[in-house]
């Protein structure tokens, strides 16, 4: 197969605009303080801000590798000579970088790109003062028989050749004077994923043949099948720049059989969240959650979940520059999935961060939310009808009310009551809204009356807050919410406990006794045994739960009680939880520490026993995000369960937002003793 067909030349141009769009990001990154790079801002026209949540990805990206890169510098420290060799290096900064830190003692760098690619980062270099200025003793050399184009120092080789083209790589590398039995850090940042498999193969298997003395660093994509694999995927085939390893090598099992089957003696890989959580120190994770207002939780998680560094190395002679750090695996119960499938003749709902509540029997409240026109300012009801169901406009009466990630709770009589959210991560509220029919309005075909409005209470509330809970509990002949947890603009995670009396629009001061949860938000929290039970959420550090725990009613007050599970279920958040018949049932969410994505897990709160189950998510024509949704049970035995909205912002990938509801057919749960 050539090389440099039409169709080929084609798809080379398509993967070489990535790399513009990756020195955009990386200088955004800079910009706002994630890194420090002075160089990286005259690879490009003018500095364009990026979103937080691509910030982060980026950081996370030039920290695994600069982490990397100072392990090779430090392993090798008494070599006399040392070289990095970065395989389609675009117009990355790093030679600049580090002969401005000091740290390329004895230390060369050779950069191969896509010769078209190298003459423009050349251009760039001879018209820049502050970057020819490293280069003193640079010359600038054309090989018209071999189309190279590059620059030539003593410390820094910019090199034009197809990396494919082993013959010529090899020549034009010796010919820059790279020494190929030097110990060498050969670096890859999602290059050799866009090479046909057949290809980028042969650069693995050339480069453990050429460089008996090299460790291997690549950070590429794995997971293509999950919802987020797939999203990405479409995105790279709408560009016309396919990511072909991922078909073959998935996951890290997959890539360290590559390395091995291709020469190299030892593996190791992680991901970015394993790297961002267990190898960088808590004072840097705080530094750098702190730069920018943030609240993509679920989506920042997988994406470095679907983001892995390798690192080999062609023989031991150094310790590699990672640890393996083992992944937690699910306890699947040996049972068929649970089907899921889109609600029956549903609407299209494609909203994030909604609140639900049931109104009465097949009438659900839906509110907040941020939708593809931005914040959700409507709220709207699904009706359950003889054929299926339809959604209508909510005439709302009252005051408005808008955010994400608030809470609504039915209360008796058929209302509900509506707590926190948010407009911005720099702007919650501590409102409370009373939901209520409007009796006074006829209610129409496409529209349902409602009454919004807020409720003025007395007593010492809980400060504004998101991503917390709100849940009814009755007690000594009164009616409270109980909000816990949550965040705000200033205090990552909360661990506070209020009591809202309805009958006295009062919050009141109540007896609680016992060991009071962990800080965390994005949990959930279910009525139970005259109290309620909380599990999962993020907590402190950004780091996943798995803990549950039973607020108690007493003849004083409440006590919280720590649950027991065994075996212990993966830590996640961003889920949604119901109790049936004893039985903690937690559906979808995020977790770091599995691959994967949760389906459903039974806690048997009597026992403590608990089983995850997957789903069976084939019925379901487009990518499933099982976080950021709400759910409600759909009859009184709790037999089916609806879920509704979900997704997020997919990285540069684009939004994805699930299109209408679906439900889990539960009985399977319910029959079985769990």
């Amino acid at each position: 197969m050539p090389v440099n067909s039409r169709r080929e030349q084609g798809k080379d141009a398509a993967v070489q605009g990535t790399n513009d769009s990756s020195v955009v990001s990386k200088v955004s990154a800079a910009a706002q303080g994630y890194f420090h790079d002075d160089f990286l801002k005259h690879f490009v026209c003018k500095v364009s801000r990026r979103a937080p949540l691509i910030n982060r990805g980026y950081y996370v990206r030039w920290k695994a590798v600069d982490h990397c890169l100072k392990q090779f510098f430090h392993a090798t420290q008494s070599c006399s000579r040392r070289q990095i060799l970065s395989l389609g290096a675009g117009f990355d900064s790093l030679y600049f970088r580090l002969h401005a830190e000091g740290a390329l003692g004895g230390v060369t760098v050779f950069e191969v790109d896509f010769p078209e690619v190298a003459r423009r980062k050349a251009a760039l270099i001879n018209s820049n003062t502050c970057l020819k200025d490293t280069l003193p003793d640079r010359e600038t050399v054309s090989n018209q028989q071999t189309n190279a184009v590059f620059i030539r120092s003593g410390h820094y080789n910019l090199i034009g050749v197809d990396v494919r083209k082993e013959q010529q790589v090899e020549v034009t590398l010796s010919a820059a004077g790279l020494q190929w039995d030097a110990p060498t850090l050969v670096l890859s940042e999602v290059v050799l994923t866009y090479m046909e498999t057949q290809w980028s193969d042969a650069v693995i298997g050339w480069a453990a043949k050429l460089l008996p003395q090299s460790v291997f660093v690549m950070y590429e994509q794995i997971h293509p099948d999950d919802p987020f694999g797939r999203v990405m995927q479409n995105h790279f085939l709408k560009l016309n720049s396919t990511i072909h390893a991922l078909k073959q090598y998935p996951d890290t099992v997959a890539q360290t059989q590559r390395f091995i089957q291709k020469g190299w003696e030892k593996c190791v890989c992680m991901d970015m969240n394993q790297f961002y959580f267990d190898l960088l120190l808590e004072e840097e994770r705080q530094r750098v959650e702190g730069l920018e207002p943030f609240d993509e939780f679920e989506v920042s998680k997988q994406i470095a979940t679907e983001s892995d560094l390798i690192v080999v190395e062609v023989h031991v002679l150094f310790s590699l520059l990672v640890s393996s750090i083992p992944h937690m695996t699910p306890q699947w119960a040996e049972r068929p999935p649970l089907v899921i499938q889109p609600m029956c003749r549903s609407p299209s709902i494609e909203v994030v961060g909604m609140a639900s509540a049931l109104l009465a029997p097949g009438i659900i409240l839906l509110t907040g939310g941020c939708g593809r026109s931005g914040r959700d300012t409507v709220a709207r009801v699904l009706i359950k009808e003889k054929d299926g169901w339809k959604c209508a406009c909510v005439e709302a009466h009252g005051d408005q009310v808008v955010g994400l990630y608030q809470t609504l709770t039915s209360i008796p009589g058929g209302g509900a009551v509506l707590f926190g959210g948010r407009t911005s991560p720099l702007n919650p509220t501590d409102s409370v809204v009373c939901v209520t029919s409007d009796p006074s309005n006829e209610q129409s075909q496409s529209a349902v009356q409602l009454s919004f409005k807020n409720m003025v209470c007395t007593g010492t509330g809980p400060k504004p807050r998101w991503r917390h809970t709100s849940t009814l509990i009755c007690y000594k002949d009164k009616t409270f919410l109980f909000v816990f947890g949550g965040r705000t603009e200033k205090d990552p995670v909360l661990s506070d406990a209020h009591f809202l009396c309805l009958e006295d629009k009062h919050w009141t001061e109540m007896t609680v006794v016992g060991a009071v949860p962990e800080a965390r938000h994005s949990h959930s929290a279910c009525p139970y045994g005259g109290g309620l039970v909380i599990f999962g959420g993020l907590g402190k550090g950004g780091r996943p739960l798995c803990d549950a725990f039973y607020l108690r009613p007493t003849s004083s007050g409440f006590c919280w009680e720590t649950k027991n599970l065994h075996p212990p279920p993966v830590p996640r958040y961003s889920h949604s939880a119901h109790v049936v018949n004893e039985k903690m049932v937690v559906v979808g969410g995020v977790w770091l520490q599995a691959d994967g994505v949760p389906g459903v897990a039974v806690i048997n709160l009597s026992t403590g026993s608990c089983v995850e189950i997957q789903l069976d998510t084939s019925s379901v024509p487009w990518p499933l995000m099982l976080h950021s949704f709400c759910s409600e049970l759909l009859d009184s035995e709790g037999s089916e369960m609806v879920l509704i909205g979900g997704g997020g912002n997919c990285f540069s990938f684009g939004t994805h937002l699930n299109l209408h509801p679906i439900t889990v057919d539960l009985r399977p749960i319910l029959c079985n003793s769990y």
